[in-house]
């Protein structure tokens, strides 16, 4: 899950787990399809949000969305 990451890492979006639709809609929006690489850049002081690096632009993602994605690390 993107939300197991660690600052500096890098992943490949490998899905997105079943959650509700709107959440869904709005991670395929942001351009988290399948194959999208991914850095995570950092966490909030209490965890919640987390900032990601996806397609050349920043991200600030919801814990409950980083949850749903699910990520592969890149090689």
């Amino acid at each position: 899950m993107l939300s197991s990451l660690m600052p500096g890492d890098r992943a490949i979006v490998t899905g997105i787990r079943k959650t509700s639709t709107m959440i869904r809609q709005r991670l395929l929006e942001m351009g988290l399809t399948k194959g999208t690489a991914i850095q995570m850049i950092r966490f909030a002081p209490f965890g919640d949000p987390i900032e990601i690096q996806a397609k050349g632009f920043r991200l600030s993602l919801r814990k409950l969305e980083a949850e749903a994605i699910m990520v592969t690390p890149e090689p």
